[in-house]
């Protein structure tokens, strides 16, 4: 087992490289700039580019030796630097499609182009750098993990400061991880259990009256929308009859409404899905040997049935878990619970890219650790698998 856990930890790596790969092309390529998106359009070119430098959006894609830069500007037949005392290389590009390169060296603040302006269809300005590795990427990968001289040594999931308020994306996470789990830990077993107990009865009563108002108000509670659930509960129970505050996270009561509508939004489908599931195995032999051996229906659904039922409700159990995170988006959101939810959103309308990131990549590393946990879990359901 000790061998399948590194191998699957081998292969939990490559999934996070992909995730961070997929991150890094929404992000800091369909994204468009940051820094042009926090400052806004009247942002000085200076501004702009001190944003970027700190972001690493002038850097290159992958590899290279020139970050781009709007230091300078072509003015009539004149290159003019307008900040910054660093070396600037223009690329100029003429209408014939050759290409002329000037170097602007760090104390010089203008050069005469060495064609008329006029066969000029396009000019480019370029910061150069030393190190032709550091790239955008690889400043991604930086942020899941990199080495340093210092103890730790070591830097896990560090990924500096927001855009907007400068705070340690590393103290948001840690102060929004705990209201988070408060949310989806009771949802998630709330969800499990009532969904486990109205299948058993729906499974004891099958296609009588019992069975098919359960399957009917579980096609009814797949059918109402998430946004809808949340809005009635607000208003019936928060604001009509007073039962549970409507905003903040201060006590437990403030979590028991939206607890309430995680359950009610998820109990449908999975109620439908192990009833499904249980009653595909009543067909099957052992059971009914249980039951002709005069074994008691406690006995025939509590250890027989649910047990061998276990990989099918632990595969429903850990696709359900990212899914939660989902769902926590709006449900911290519309009662104002300071979790990773809430942060996304407030990220999102600020267009704080880094913690957008940081997020995603959080949830990437949540996904990979709940699938090592199932298969694990595989194993101690059923001893015939074997993890190899």
């Amino acid at each position: 087992m000790i061998r399948y856990i590194f191998r699957r930890l081998g292969y939990s790596v490559l999934i996070v490289l992909g995730v961070v790969a997929l991150t890094f092309l929404l992000f800091d390529l369909a994204a468009g700039d940051p820094a042009a998106a926090v400052l806004g359009k009247n942002a000085k070119p200076e501004e702009i580019e001190a944003l970027r430098r700190e972001l690493g959006a002038d850097l290159p894609l992958f590899y290279g030796k020139r970050c781009r830069t709007e230091a300078c500007a072509l003015q009539n037949d004149t290159i003019v630097r307008r900040f910054g005392d660093f070396p600037v290389e223009a690329a100029v590009k003429l209408a014939d499609g050759t290409e002329t390169v000037l170097l602007l060296d760090a104390g010089e603040n203008e050069r005469k182009l060495p064609v008329p302006p006029e066969t000029v269809s396009e000019i480019s300005f370029y910061r150069l750098q030393s190190d032709p590795c550091n790239s955008r990427f690889v400043r991604a990968l930086g942020e899941i993990v990199s080495f340093q001289v210092q103890f730790p040594f070591v830097k896990v999931l560090d990924f500096g400061r927001t855009i907007s308020t400068k705070e340690p994306i590393s103290a948001i996470l840690k102060r929004s991880i705990g209201p988070s789990l408060a949310l989806m830990v009771p949802i998630f077993c709330g969800e499990l259990v009532l969904s486990l107990v109205f299948a058993l009865i729906a499974v004891a009563f099958r296609d009588r009256w019992i069975d098919r108002m359960l399957v009917l108000l579980a096609v009814s509670g797949m059918s109402i929308s998430y946004l809808v659930v949340i809005l009635f509960a607000q208003w019936y129970l928060g604001y009509y009859l007073e039962l549970f505050p409507l905003w903040g996270a201060e006590n437990w009561r403030n979590f028991g409404l939206p607890v309430i509508v995680g359950i009610l939004c998820g109990i449908g489908a999975n109620l439908r899905f192990y009833r499904t599931v249980l009653v595909d195995e009543l067909g099957k032999e052992y059971l009914r040997t249980a039951v002709a051996k005069g074994a008691s229906p406690g006995r025939v659904y509590g250890r027989h049935l649910l047990r061998n039922a276990a990989l099918q409700i632990i595969t429903r159990s850990s696709a359900t878990i990212p899914f939660l995170f989902t769902g926590s988006l709006l449900l911290e959101s519309f009662f104002g619970i300071p979790g990773l939810g809430f942060a996304g959103v407030d990220a999102l309308y600020n267009s704080d890219i880094q913690l957008l990131k940081a997020i995603v990549v959080l949830s990437a590393l949540i996904f990979v650790v709940v699938n090592l946990l199932a298969d694990l879990a595989y194993a101690w359901a059923d001893p015939r698998i074997r993890l190899e």
